[in-house]
């Protein structure tokens, strides 16, 4: 496909992802009163649209393995990080309502940012060290009392395809602290979708779900190594062709 139709569905996926942003916050503040998994349900069917938008007008496909491995209890998951693909997606394709933890500049997106601020997530103030880390067990705590799952990016930012990001342990920390099974997930959506990348390119994502891990008996890092060896053996898996040269 050449590059003119790639960069006028792009442009079309754009210009409808930022009207229907819009017009879906508006629908997010009617739906503030109503009862907490009723306004996430609301909320995330921009999610489900947009998802489908990528599929209809740039040719974005997905599929998804393992989710007989997503457990009925308390999780935090702590997924691969390759673009904003996997940020939309997941939100409304876990069995529970999930809770991100994101920098608090987020919360100050015109639109965007004001919807999120409705639902339970957790902004944090990476300035304030160690107290931002205290500031996430306290209200995830919370949040998985409520019946919530917690999600976590582990390399912290979005990593091009076939390279590996530094995992830093806050998820598995979380996890030991609250007693919360880990799910892991690796995709490939930064092959269609990359890192700061306006072009999006038709493929399928493939979405892997790993069986859980268990907190017990676990240091934070040795589990955060357990949790880092099955997304990047996987992600070998789902795209060996970005591998083959290491």
């Amino acid at each position: 496909m050449g590059h003119p139709i790639l960069f006028l569905r792009s442009l079309i996926f754009t210009i409808v992802m930022v009207v229907s942003t819009v017009l879906w916050s508006l629908v997010c503040f009617m739906a503030a009163p109503l009862p907490y998994r009723q306004r996430f349900f609301i909320t995330s069917r921009w999610n489900v649209f947009i998802i489908w938008c990528l599929r209809v007008i740039c040719g974005i496909r997905y599929e998804v393995r393992g989710r007989e491995n997503l457990p009925d209890a308390q999780a935090i998951v702590l997924s691969k990080h390759q673009s904003a693909w996997e940020t939309i997606f997941l939100l409304p394709n876990m069995p529970r309502p999930l809770v991100f933890v994101f920098k608090k500049e987020i919360l100050y997106i015109p639109f965007f940012g004001w919807a999120m601020a409705l639902l339970r997530m957790i902004p944090i103030d990476r300035k304030q060290g160690k107290n931002a880390f205290k500031h996430v067990v306290r209200h995830g705590k919370r949040r998985l009392a409520q019946g919530l799952w917690i999600i976590m990016f582990p390399e912290g930012t979005r990593i091009p395809v076939g390279q590996t990001g530094k995992y830093k342990s806050g998820g598995t920390r979380l996890a030991i602290d609250t007693g919360a099974l880990v799910v892991p997930i690796a995709h490939n959506s930064g092959e269609c979708w990359p890192k700061n990348s306006f072009i999006k390119r038709p493929g399928l994502v493939t979405v892997s779900i790993g069986k859980p891990i268990s907190p017990e008996g676990q240091t934070p890092d040795g589990m955060m190594q357990q949790v880092e060896n099955w997304i990047e053996s996987e992600m070998r898996v789902i795209s060996p062709h970005a591998y083959s040269a290491g």
